[in-house]
């Protein structure tokens, strides 16, 4: 028998438990602190109007039925979704439901620690319909997305590098991409932020899943990528704000690849 994984380190380990107890926390909240804002603001003056109606793209499929076809599919056909697809996704992962009191919170369709969704979804958008290929950000209190810039030249290689090159890249017709935006949840939770921004990123990816069996598409959770790069692709400082996950979304390929 083996001692154990020599690269182990439990030290990590302690981001698995709860280390706080709310009501005894000394946070910011408490102290008065402004609230972060909801969700990050546009920053570009072009913003795309989603879809809001969807019960045509829903089909007569019980609930089991999705839950016993999930896979995950990393062969993609590169040919282009609809706009009113991808505007399901956004919604059925981020969409906001309604606004509590004065800004104090979102409902939204997956759950949070405390309602903090402390979670921004981008996209690298290949081949959506009526879409220009780009870098795009989802504004969920509108139900838009604003171009961040347009994927050519160094911006289509760094985009590659943030995928780290693997062989979906170029045939997946969006890929998700989530940040996280940690004081949103250190605000009320400090001691447990961590693990509660990566317990809620699982609800959005898991529903993302279950949105792209509905429509009969294929996605893959990506839980390895390039740092750096994915950063500097959406802009963000790596330090207020960092990717944390990723997933491609297309039509699968004839002969599609599944994993688990």
């Amino acid at each position: 028998m083996p001692n154990g994984p020599s690269r182990a380190k439990p030290e990590w380990r302690f981001m698995l438990r709860s280390l706080g107890n709310y009501h005894e926390l000394d946070n910011d909240e408490k102290r008065g602190f402004p609230q972060p804002p909801l969700v990050k603001e546009a920053h570009n003056s072009l913003l795309i109007d989603l879809p809001k109606t969807f019960e045509n793209l829903i089909p007569h499929a019980d609930l089991l039925t999705l839950f016993q076809q999930r896979r995950s599919h990393r062969l993609y056909s590169g040919t282009s979704i609809s706009l009113q697809q991808l505007s399901f996704m956004l919604w059925n992962t981020q969409g906001i439901k309604a606004v509590k009191g004065n800004h104090y919170a979102t409902l939204r369709t997956v759950p949070s620690a405390g309602a903090r969704h402390a979670l921004e979804t981008y996209l690298i958008i290949r081949y959506v319909e009526s879409i220009t290929p780009g870098i795009y950000h989802y504004l969920p209190l509108s139900h838009q997305i604003e171009l961040i810039t347009f994927l050519e030249g160094e911006i289509t290689e760094l985009a590659y590098q943030a995928t780290q090159n693997r062989p979906w890249s170029d045939l997946a017709s969006v890929v998700f991409f989530w940040s996280a935006t940690p004081y949103r949840m250190e605000w009320r939770y400090p001691d447990d932020a961590v693990k509660d921004i990566l317990i809620d990123v699982g609800h959005v990816c898991q529903n993302l899943y279950l949105t792209c069996e509905i429509l009969g598409l294929g996605t893959c959770a990506i839980e390895s990528y390039s740092q750096q790069a994915a950063d500097q692709l959406f802009q963000l400082d790596g330090e207020n704000e960092m990717i944390i996950y990723a997933a491609p979304v297309g039509n699968k390929a004839p002969k599609h690849a599944s994993k688990n």
